[in-house]
């Protein structure tokens, strides 16, 4: 019998993992939406995924979300073989579900946001804000740091075990501090500099980041939901400009409140600004926003009406 070390290891690729997750991720989409490239890292017998879809709206966004999580984590797993963790789902964009569809289709989408894992409910547990990796100042830092330690340990081998005499570079360093105290204004400014790095690390750390990002109420405990900003701005703007009388229409999501500005081309301003009000608030009301958002509604009339602009909260 041949033994298990001859016989070989069987490894599946990032490349083919990736794919796989991504046509797991199209047997949840509908047939109006749309898969695109994601990512995948495997390490060993474990697999990190990640999946990007465009998917039709409106729709139930966290039960979607978590609909299509499921999936793909479960879906990858069976046919790859490794052990999954929870996938991530970013949908990229959303288009309009046809209305022959039904309600049926509403039920299988995804929201224009990002789903990651994480431990959220419908509760307070639900963060207010998305807190971000900070992957590229880690990862400067990390590589910055182990340059100079990288460079120091090489010089001190070369001291201790070869016996060479210490880099030029770290003589002449140690001699320039022995003749420059801290009451040199090289010195001063080197430690202003680190002080203020240090004060952007520490900021860096204690706040979420991602401004961009709000975050989404969930009834899994294991879904952490997340829309963007741009995404909502999209959704109320074509909601919006469904409603007659309305010639363009500009949407301004913030962190707190959406800012409609509408051109009225005919009709009742104060009519239409209702109408504005009602379709934003459907729209927004449908996202699920863990933080609701405050509405404001600028309706501009034509010149050739009275020029006048109808503002209200």
């Amino acid at each position: 019998m041949t033994e298990a070390a001859e016989r070989g290891t069987t490894v599946v690729s990032d490349r083919a993992v990736r794919k796989i997750a991504g046509r797991t991720a199209g047997e949840v989409a509908s047939a109006s939406g749309s898969t695109g490239a994601g990512s995948a890292t495997v390490r060993g017998r474990r697999a990190d995924v990640g999946v990007k879809v465009t998917l039709p709206f409106p729709a139930p966004l966290p039960e979607a979300a978590r609909l299509i999580q499921e999936h793909v984590t479960r879906r990858t797993g069976e046919l790859t073989g490794l052990h999954v963790s929870v996938a991530r789902v970013h949908v990229t964009g959303l288009l309009p579900a046809p209305a022959a569809e039904g309600p049926a289709t509403t039920t299988a989408v995804g929201d224009p946001g990002a789903t990651h894992r994480g431990a959220g409910s419908s509760g307070s547990r639900t963060p207010l804000r998305w807190w971000s990796q900070r992957r590229l100042p880690t990862a400067l830092l990390a590589l910055a740091a182990a340059t100079a330690c990288g460079v120091l340990a090489v010089d001190m081998f070369r001291v201790h075990v070869a016996h060479r005499p210490a880099a030029s570079w770290r003589a002449d360093t140690v001699r320039w501090l022995e003749r420059h105290g801290p009451d040199t204004p090289v010195v001063g400014i080197a430690a202003g500099a680190l002080a203020l790095l240090g004060f952007l690390m520490i900021a860096l750390a204690v706040s979420p980041g991602r401004r961009g990002l709000l975050t989404l109420t969930s009834p899994d405990a294991h879904l952490l939901a997340a829309m963007d900003r741009t995404a909502i701005a999209l959704v109320v703007r074509d909601a919006v400009g469904d409603v007659p009388g309305i010639s363009t229409v500009r949407v301004r999501v913030r962190r707190r409140r959406v800012v409609v500005r509408a051109q009225l081309a005919f009709g009742d301003g104060a009519i239409v600004r209702r109408d504005i009000q009602v379709a934003a608030h459907g729209v927004l009301d449908g996202c699920c926003l863990r933080r609701p958002l405050r509405l404001r509604v600028k309706v501009q009339e034509s010149r050739h009406q009275k020029g006048r602009v109808t503002d209200a909260p």
